[in-house]
């Protein structure tokens, strides 16, 4: 869908935008059917997918009636013949090109599973924190719910205006469960009477930029709150940290290069150093949560 000029000055404004009923119910029970074939093993996983555990279930301190309820997230999806769909859908990339340009990459893709009984929080953070391309005015998200998300179920917050703040330092939150690389953005607590609440229907789906602050609660029912994502990058934006090592293939999903992978410009002369922006302890906090999860290369 095009987006009214109404819109796109609410986006720019807040930070974020919420189009109810983007997305159809049959491909909102089709991306959930695939989670279940997935996690159960009657799907084959994706060569790069990951599955993590949620933290709780991997310390031992819930143990989980089913497969389902013991999953965070799956991250990296590409590859998967129906869960890529979403990446790909072009409802969503319609968005997303009125947003950043015409000519777009995808750069990072998740289905989140909050299952019931657990933590599941997740602080308030910016996006940016994890990618290292720049301008960060050229990368957008989607976030599609795929099933009510309610403040009950913990639906996503975001602080309206703070995507025009800096790239905050990020650290791991004061809590005895956190999953792995979930991060907190330094001093966002404070704005925590700013945040807005995000409830959604199935098929609503929310855009925002990466140095919005947002976050999730708890889920605080008996039942899932899940949703599915994907990053975008317009196909100019530059590789800003040092190393410049592509630790993943970066596909262009729209224009002329369609099916390509990005190959663009690095700089080499000014590079950020993405460390800069970690708290100290978050090193030893993603060496120990490396054990929640696995890829479909590797052992269980």
């Amino acid at each position: 869908m095009s987006l009214t000029r109404e819109q796109l000055d609410g986006f720019w404004q807040d930070g974020y935008l919420v189009i109810r009923g983007l997305l159809d119910i049959d491909n909102v029970e089709r991306w959930r059917d695939r989670l279940a074939e997935i996690v159960s093993g009657e799907a084959e996983r994706s060569k790069r997918m990951l599955v993590m555990k949620d933290v709780m279930v991997a310390k031992g301190a819930v143990e989980p009636s089913h497969d389902l309820e013991a999953i965070a997230k799956v991250q990296d999806y590409e590859g998967d013949p129906v869960l890529d769909t979403y990446a790909h859908d072009p409802r969503v990339l319609e968005v997303i090109q009125s947003l950043i340009g015409d000519e777009v990459m995808s750069i990072h893709t998740m289905l989140i599973n909050k299952p019931p009984n657990v933590d599941g929080r997740h602080p308030l953070h910016q996006d940016l924190l994890y990618f290292p391309f720049r301008p960060a005015d050229k990368i957008a998200a989607s976030w599609t719910a795929l099933e009510p998300v309610t403040r009950a179920n913990g639906c996503l917050v975001a602080v309206p205006g703070t995507h025009r703040e800096p790239l905050r330092r990020h650290g791991r939150p004061d809590w005895e469960y956190v999953n792995v690389a979930y991060l907190g953005a330094v001093g966002a607590d404070a704005l925590l009477e700013r945040r807005v609440h995000l409830e959604m229907e199935p098929g609503d789906t929310v855009f925002f930029h990466p140095l919005l602050l947002h976050g999730s609660g708890r889920n605080r029912t008996s039942a899932f709150r899940r949703a599915i994502s994907a990053h975008y990058a317009n196909v100019e934006v530059t590789w800003e940290w040092a190393g410049g090592d592509l630790k993943r293939p970066y596909r262009i999903v729209t224009g002329p290069r369609k099916g390509e992978l990005w190959s663009g410009h690095h700089n080499t002369e000014t590079p950020i150093n993405p460390l800069d922006y970690l708290a100290d302890s978050v090193e030893e906090m993603l060496r120990v949560g490396e054990s929640n999860y696995s890829r479909a290369d590797s052992p269980d």
